[in-house]
């Protein structure tokens, strides 16, 4: 097992390198915020779609935009709006009359990564559009269905605290989010630094990329390799098991659980302290890899019930009591 763990070890050695690259140009653009550089880091080693909640001014949109302009990919922004169809998204067929034909014209989904700003803003006809494209990788037009290009990921905003002109996200989309990320207020140090880079200097950097696809598709499958022992498997279905039937697990939150994690919730925690491990420089998993990947992955996926609203929990409360309670291998 040594040897099996420092064959995979070269491996990550040899494939992570670009990571600081990433890291690094980051940085020139967006100041802090280094939760949500790594989360979005993630998303793509685990090619999963990430759902970013956070107030306006908070560098969501900036982060993105920065972190495609990194790479030699294309990447199509989408400003979800009220009126927006979804053949405004996906595309449409389109009658020519010399020929008595129908032609298929592709709409912006058809990009490598999708920044879709503001995604609550949309009507849910529009979002049920995404969920074929974010699950299977594909778009239906008409009777004819087109692979997305690869990498494909989505990376949605939302702005939590707005509710006029919005629409909530239906279960069934947000459960195919791998992560959502709360986006928090910098430091005061790392605010004047936001001060005086954008109000005072008014520098703007303008960088290149430096990251080709392949890259990621080739850490993907070094991720896909690292050492995930039995016991931190055991850890992993303890965690999900106890968001549904918390009284197995000696658990008094029965009555603030409504709805456990599904199994999609066990493969993205699986997956994603996999892609900790391999940020970290690691061949294999250790129970706090998947500690600090369990919120991402299931505060979305917890729902409460009205008597937790009531007491002021939320999932996240919900998810810390679990992990502090449980045995840790």
């Amino acid at each position: 097992m040594s040897n099996q763990i420092d064959i995979i070890q070269e491996r990550v050695d040899a494939e992570r390198g670009f990571l600081e690259q990433i890291r690094q140009q980051m940085a020139r653009v967006v100041i802090g915020q280094t939760y949500l550089v790594d989360r979005l880091i993630l998303g793509l080693l685990c090619d999963g779609h990430v759902l970013l909640e956070g107030v306006p001014g908070l560098a969501k949109t900036l982060s993105v935009k920065t972190l495609a302009s990194l790479f030699h990919t294309k990447f199509q922004r989408l400003q979800f709006t009220p009126d927006l169809l979804p053949a405004d998204l996906l595309g449409t067929l389109i009658y020519n009359p010399r020929d008595g034909d129908f032609s298929i014209k592709k709409g912006p989904i058809f990009a490598n990564l999708i920044l879709a700003d503001e995604i609550n803003r949309a009507p849910a006809k529009v979002q049920s559009a995404l969920l074929e494209a974010m699950q299977e990788r594909q778009v239906t037009i008409g009777d004819t269905t087109h692979p997305l290009p690869s990498p494909f990921l989505v990376l949605a905003t939302e702005n939590p605290i707005e509710q006029e002109g919005t629409y909530p996200l239906p279960e069934a989309q947000v459960d195919r989010f791998m992560f959502k990320l709360r986006i928090g207020y910098p430091t005061i140090e790392e605010e004047r630094q936001i001060m005086e880079r954008h109000a005072i200097t008014g520098k703007q950097e303008d960088l290149k990329p430096v990251v080709e696809a392949q890259q990621v598709l080739d850490a993907r499958k070094v991720v896909n390799q690292i050492y995930l022992d039995e016991k931190i498997k055991d850890y992993i279905l303890s965690i999900i098991f106890a968001t549904r039937s918390p009284s197995d697990y000696n658990l008094k939150l029965d009555n603030y659980l409504r709805y456990g994690a599904s199994p999609r919730a066990t493969i993205c925690l699986a997956l994603a302290s996999r892609a900790h491990a391999f940020l970290q420089g690691r061949a294999y998993v250790t129970p706090q890899d998947v500690k600090s990947m369990a919120h991402d992955v299931l505060r979305h996926r917890v729902l409460v019930t009205y008597e937790a609203e009531a007491e002021e929990l939320d999932s996240d409360a919900l998810i810390d009591e679990i992990l502090r309670e449980l045995p840790v291998p």
